[in-house]
């Protein structure tokens, strides 16, 4: 259940395509019948605020191990059979990929559940920390938008 935190820009469906494939060649991971995946991508507004870029930091290291840990906890709690957490950060320009979260199940349920899961935790518990570029300056986000 890898976890990669990337400054470059990525392309979230060729990761996780790569990845099945990877999984596929190496032990024939035939039982899935259910793939959920997340896209998390930089919008130009944020609790009514226009915002034309972001910079997201972390705590190397920290913030690895606490998406990891989340993972742990989702395959805990449904019968997956991996998972998959990209994570940008540095500068990050409108329309740019900031997450993606994929999850591989025997069915659509456990797969959509636990990567909702991944998600909402990932937003809530791990170290991130965003700073908004705007029309009237900069400002550290201090919380996350709610979840529904």
């Amino acid at each position: 259940m890898p976890v990669h935190i990337r400054e470059q820009a990525f392309e979230p469906f060729a990761e996780v395509q790569a990845y099945q494939q990877q999984i596929e060649a190496n032990n024939g991971f035939a039982q899935y019948g259910a793939t959920a995946i997340f896209v998390g991508t930089m919008r130009d507004f944020n609790e009514d605020r226009q915002v034309s870029s972001m910079t997201l930091e972390y705590y190397p290291g920290m913030t690895e191990s606490a998406l990891e840990a989340i993972c742990a906890e989702a395959c805990n709690k449904w019968p997956i059979l991996d998972s998959l957490v990209i994570h940008r950060v540095g500068d990050i320009s409108l329309n740019d990929s900031i997450v993606v979260v994929a999850v591989w199940a025997a069915h659509r349920a456990a797969a959509y559940d636990a990567n909702r899961y991944i998600m909402e935790a990932l937003k809530s518990r791990a170290p991130f920390w965003k700073k908004e570029i705007t029309p009237k300056g900069s400002k550290w986000v201090q919380n996350n938008t709610k979840c529904e």
